[in-house]
């Protein structure tokens, strides 16, 4: 085996072009000398062969989009503010819901004590 470290303790290249010359010529004298494990192209193959092709995920994709656009201060921001105006609307309109339901009750009840035969009309 080559010691690739050996050559360049000697002489320093002085530029890219002798770096990639020196790492052609490293690479071109290499030899493996050592062998493979018994069976190692068949465990290969095999190990290919249960891969699964990393499809992309719909939660996944959603996700990475998500993460870009909240690094981003100005859309974390405005998506927050949204957030809170519709919470804020939604609550205001199950409130009115709840009194508009509280008042007919409180409607059919007075009714109710003046004319105890007089039935709700629910």
């Amino acid at each position: 085996m080559v010691n690739l470290m050996a050559g360049s303790a000697r002489r320093r290249p002085k530029n890219m072009k002798d770096n990639q010359a020196e790492l052609q010529r490293a690479l071109q004298e290499w030899r493996v000398t050592t062998s493979l494990p018994p069976r190692f192209q068949e465990r290969v193959w095999k190990r290919i062969e249960r891969a699964e092709v990393p499809g992309i995920s719909l939660a996944e994709t959603l996700r990475t989009w998500l993460a870009a656009w909240f690094a981003q201060p100005a859309f974390a921001v405005a998506y927050v503010t949204i957030l809170l105006v519709a919470g804020l609307a939604l609550g205001f309109k199950q409130s009115q819901d709840k009194t508009a339901k509280w008042d007919r009750q409180l409607e059919a009840r007075y009714v109710q004590s003046i004319d105890p035969y007089q039935r709700a009309s629910d």
